[in-house]
C-alpha cells in the first residue's frame, strides 16, 4: 500500500476532551490535560505514525470569548489550524446537550473544502438513551461526513475513528521522522508539564493567569538540571503559588520533577522561581 499523510485539525469548545482524544489516538502524551477549561494555549502537533501513514494532529485551544490578548491569540490559532487541512474533527461533549453555537459552527465548517467529522466524546459519562437524540441532531447537518461516538478515556470506538481518519489523508510526504510523535521543543514540553501540574494543584482562577519560562536546561550523563520561572499577575497569586513556608511550591516542584524524570529517563534537579508580571496576558 502506498504511503499517505496529512494534517488533521481538532477543534471544539473548551473542556470537551480534545487533548485527551489526541493523546489517546496517538498513544502518547503530546498535549497537557486538566479538568479546567482552556488548558491548551498553543497549536499542538501530535503525530500518529503507522507502517504506511502519518497523520499530523493540530490540537487547538478551546473556542471561547476573548477577554485579553492571550485569548485573542488562542482564537487565532484555531483559524490558522483550519487552513489547508485534510480533515477537521469537531469534538463535542456527549454528556451534555449540544449548544446551538456548536451546530452553527459545524454547519460553517461543513461548507469548507475539507471533510468534517463530528466526534461525540465522553459517552462513558452518559447513556445511549441520552446521547441518541443529540446524535440525531448532528445527522441533520448537510455536508457532515461522519459522526463518531467515542470515549477518549476508555478507548471506545477509537480504532474505528482512527481508521476513518487515515482514509482521509491525501498527501504522500513524510513530514516528520517516523520515531517522532510530537513537534515541540523540549523547553516547550517542560514548560507545559509545569503548567499542567499547576492546573491540577491550584484553585480555579490562578492557573490561567500563570505562564512558565524554562530558563536553563543542563544535561549530564545521568541527570538534568532544569531552572524554570513561573510568572503570575498578582502578588496575592504569588503567595498562593508559594504557599505557607513554601509548601505549595514544593509540592508543585515534586510533582513536576517526577513527571520530568519519567519523560527524560534521567534524574532531574529542578528549581522553580515565582515572579509577578502584571497584566502579562495582554502584553504578548
Amino acid at each position: 500500500m502506498a504511503f499517505k499523510s496529512g494534517f488533521v485539525a481538532v477543534i471544539g469548545k473548551a473542556n470537551v476532551g480534545k487533548s485527551t482524544l489526541v493523546n489517546a489516538l496517538i498513544g502518547k502524551k503530546v498535549s497537557i490535560v486538566s479538568p479546567k477549561p482552556q488548558t491548551t494555549r498553543d497549536q499542538i502537533l501530535g503525530i500518529l505514525n503507522g507502517k504506511d501513514y502519518q497523520a499530523i494532529f493540530i490540537d487547538t485551544p478551546g473556542i471561547h470569548k476573548s477577554k485579553n490578548n492571550l485569548d485573542k491569540q488562542m482564537q487565532e490559532t484555531i483559524t490558522q489550524a483550519t487552513q489547508d487541512v485534510d480533515l477537521l474533527l469537531y469534538v463535542l461533549d456527549g454528556s451534555k446537550d449540544f449548544a446551538d453555537e456548536d451546530i452553527n459552527r459545524l454547519k460553517f465548517y461543513c461548507k469548507q473544502n475539507y471533510p468534517v467529522f463530528a466526534v461525540v466524546n465522553k459517552v462513558d459519562l452518559g447513556s445511549f438513551e441520552t446521547v441518541y437524540p443529540r446524535i440525531a441532531r448532528l445527522n441533520e447537518i448537510e455536508g457532515l461526513s461522519e459522526v463518531y461516538v467515542v470515549s477518549a478515556k476508555t478507548g471506545k470506538n477509537l480504532d474505528e475513528l482512527k481508521q476513518a481518519i487515515i482514509s482521509k489523508l491525501n498527501d504522500t510526504i513524510e513530514y516528520f521522522p517516523r520515531d517522532v510523535f510530537g513537534a515541540q521543543t523540549l523547553e516547550f514540553n517542560l514548560a507545559e508539564l509545569i503548567r499542567e501540574k499547576m492546573l491540577w494543584l491550584l484553585n480555579e482562577e490562578i492557573p490561567h493567569g500563570v505562564g512558565v519560562d524554562i530558563e536553563k536546561i543542563e544535561e549530564k550523563s545521568t541527570s538534568f538540571y532544569i531552572s524554570a520561572l513561573i510568572y503570575c499577575e498578582k502578588e496575592s497569586h504569588k503567595n498562593i503559588i508559594i504557599g505557607a513556608h513554601g509548601a505549595q511550591l514544593k509540592k508543585i516542584g515534586m510533582e513536576c520533577r517526577k513527571a520530568m524524570e519519567k519523560m527524560l529517563n534521567k534524574k532531574v534537579y529542578l528549581e522553580l522561581f515565582v515572579r509577578v508580571k502584571e497584566n502579562w496576558r495582554n502584553k504578548i
